[in-house]
């Protein structure tokens, strides 16, 4: 039981100390926010592992198919 109520005032603390300088606790990021980190990232690896010829490949299959 003691170690319990030690773990419990260290996540207080980590709490004050997120709460004093403004930061959001993890896990709450907002969806765009979230959307612009990862697009960077998507896009070097489709660049790097010659995926832009499949989104092309399918897009023209799209097209085709829709009548375009």
């Amino acid at each position: 039981m003691a170690a319990t109520a030690s773990r419990t005032v260290i996540r207080t603390q980590g709490r004050k100390a997120f709460a004093a300088f403004g930061v959001r606790r993890p896990g709450t990021r907002h969806p765009l926010v979230a959307t612009a980190m990862v697009l960077p990232v998507a896009a070097l690896l489709m660049v790097a592992f010659g995926g832009w010829q499949a989104v092309v490949t399918q897009a023209s299959s799209v097209g085709v198919m829709l009548g375009r």
